[in-house]
């Protein structure tokens, strides 16, 4: 296998940088290093959703919706969890997974089931359609991420994402903490 050819980065100025060169006139008394990762991973942010929603308002889903979705199929058969699961992985207060479990509903993606193990609890399942719609959205979300990564080589995502990692680590950790 021939190595990836090395991208050309261009070494232009973006928005971070003109934002940080005006902080360094106004206040030069200030280190504004902080800024040019959290900026950039911000605008970054931003960015990656709306080019995530174009695929999702396809299938007449959002986000929120595809990852619900995506996280029972992710359990494998018979793709179910019960509600609290689904609020740890998909980052979500009660009330907000109510709203989408709603929706999901409502569309014929999921069903409620009682829970055999607990009288009082339920398991949230995909239904046939549900599963057979996130198996096609997937599909498509994937491609759409390699695009939108596109600017990268492969070991630059590959760095990246392992530079991500022990900042994402500590986040989550500091918001067990304070919980």
């Amino acid at each position: 296998m021939k190595p990836e050819p090395q991208k050309k980065f261009d070494i232009e100025r973006d928005q971070v940088d003109r934002i940080l060169s005006k902080w360094e006139v106004a206040r030069p008394d200030l280190d504004v290093s902080p800024m040019e990762i959290i900026g950039r991973i911000l605008r970054v942010s931003r960015r990656i959703d709306s080019a995530l929603d174009v695929i999702f308002r396809q299938f007449g889903l959002d986000f929120g919706l595809f990852d619900v979705l995506a996280t029972l199929r992710r359990e494998g058969p018979p793709y179910q969890l019960p509600p609290s699961d689904l609020n740890r992985w998909c980052m979500l207060t009660s009330g907000a997974m109510t709203k989408r479990l709603d929706r999901l509903e409502t569309l014929g993606l999921i069903m409620r089931k009682r829970d055999p193990t607990d009288r009082r609890g339920v398991l949230i399942e995909l239904s046939a359609t549900g599963l057979a719609l996130v198996d096609q959205v997937i599909i498509k979300h994937l491609e759409n991420e390699r695009g939108i990564l596109e600017p990268l080589t492969t070991k630059q995502r590959t760095e990246l994402g392992a530079l991500l990692r022990p900042l994402l680590l500590h986040l989550e950790q500091t918001e067990t903490q304070s919980n």
